[in-house]
């Protein structure tokens, strides 16, 4: 019997075809994310039920039925409360932020002298944003700029007392000018600090590892209030006779501080993860300790950690609210001492305010997490070929 040749050897590459329509467009994605199985719509119908539930209310408290404007409580008060609202009205007063908003911001710093923190926040702009876009050049000089001549800068813009800068006490900062100075600093601070004692706690030099052992330990278990009603309250009383600084100062030394021990054993946990062949392979290049640790470990390390760290900064930022136990208004703080106000006291001053505050804390928390989604997918190189 003959034999056929079955063989077939394609001679040109078969073009590409596109996908069937059941599977692009907005339809196969609400079939994939919304109705893919039969829980998946069961929830999906839930969710759409709470939505149409909930969302027309907050639209009509905070827009359609709120008020913008006004001189004082009258324009937020109804008329059984001595207002001009109609009885049953429920709106936002977004008057009263309005009229606080100068003090949110800024506490009680002098008006006339406001352009310095507005300045401050214009150079803090100016730095901050070059060096979050990695096509930018030059980050070197851009981090020194950033993290070492803006703070100094900022310190005597703030305080004065110098170039004929009226003096203004810490005493008068609050509001978001209190918030980010705490986080600003306790972010620059903490991240290095954390690092070194990482390293100090991975040390095989025995005193080394003791004392950053017993730091971190100590200081992860007291709460923030501690921290800073200590260093507030008790450091003074350590101190020589005559010696003292400024509250707000020891206020960012407590922040900073505690923050660096949870830095440090988010740190730890990223060189624990890096495979030993790291640490081998640096040795046998001859490097020593800290051009291995610099140039091989941590970069790896402080890669895989970036979730873990950006977590630890947005703690750190809502966390500031707390200075308020030491009687430093940051903006929550100003928030509540405000609605202590009487010429704003209606029963819609006090949500709109702390909707106001939340909603700041959520923007700049929210902005922090989308940077770190956008680094982790930049330096997701891992599996690239």
């Amino acid at each position: 019997m003959q034999e056929h040749d079955m063989s077939w050897v394609r001679t040109e590459m078969a073009l590409a075809e596109p996908a069937p329509p059941g599977e692009r467009g907005a339809i196969a994605w609400v079939r994939k994310n919304l109705v893919g199985s039969a829980g998946d719509t069961i929830l999906t119908i839930i969710g759409i039920a709470i939505v149409a539930w909930v969302l027309p209310q907050i639209i009509n408290w905070a827009f359609i039925s709120a008020q913008w404007t006004g001189p004082n409580r009258t324009v937020c008060a109804t008329v059984a409360q001595g207002g001009i609202q109609p009885d049953g009205w429920s709106g936002a007063c977004w008057a009263f932020v309005n009229a606080k908003f100068g003090q949110f911001i800024f506490g009680i710093y002098p008006i006339e002298e406001r352009w310095r923190p507005t300045l401050v926040a214009v150079l803090l702009v100016v730095l901050l944003v070059p060096m979050l876009i990695p096509r930018v050049p030059r980050k070197g000089l851009n981090a020194i700029l950033l993290f070492l001549v803006l703070p100094v800068v900022s310190f005597f813009l703030l305080s004065g007392g110098v170039f004929g800068l009226p003096h203004v006490e810490t005493s008068r900062w609050g509001g978001l000018l209190v918030t980010l100075s705490l986080s600003f600093v306790g972010i620059v601070v903490s991240l290095p600090l954390g690092t070194v004692l990482a390293l100090g706690r991975r040390s095989k030099m025995p005193i080394v590892r003791l004392l950053c052992v017993i730091f971190i330990e100590f200081v992860r278990g007291i709460p923030l209030i501690t921290v800073l009603f200590f260093a507030s309250v008790m450091l003074p009383l350590f101190l020589p006779a005559g010696v003292t600084f400024d509250k707000f100062l020891r206020a960012l030394i407590g922040v900073s501080l505690f923050a660096a021990a949870y830095m440090a054993e988010v740190v730890r946990g990223g060189l624990q993860a890096i495979p030993k062949g790291q640490y081998e392979g640096a040795d046998s290049l001859g490097l020593g300790y800290w051009q291995k640790m610099g140039l091989i470990v941590l970069p790896q390390a402080l890669k895989l950690v970036i979730p873990a760290i950006v977590n630890t900064f947005i703690g750190m930022f809502k966390d500031t609210s707390l200075v308020l136990i030491i009687s430093i208004f940051d903006l929550l703080g100003v928030v509540k001492q405000n609605l202590s106000d009487a010429n704003w006291a209606t029963s819609q001053t006090a949500k709109s305010g702390l909707v106001f505050a939340a909603f700041v804390f959520w923007l700049f928390c929210f902005g922090m997490s989308r940077y770190s989604m956008y680094t982790e997918r930049r330096l997701d190189t891992g599996y690239k070929r």
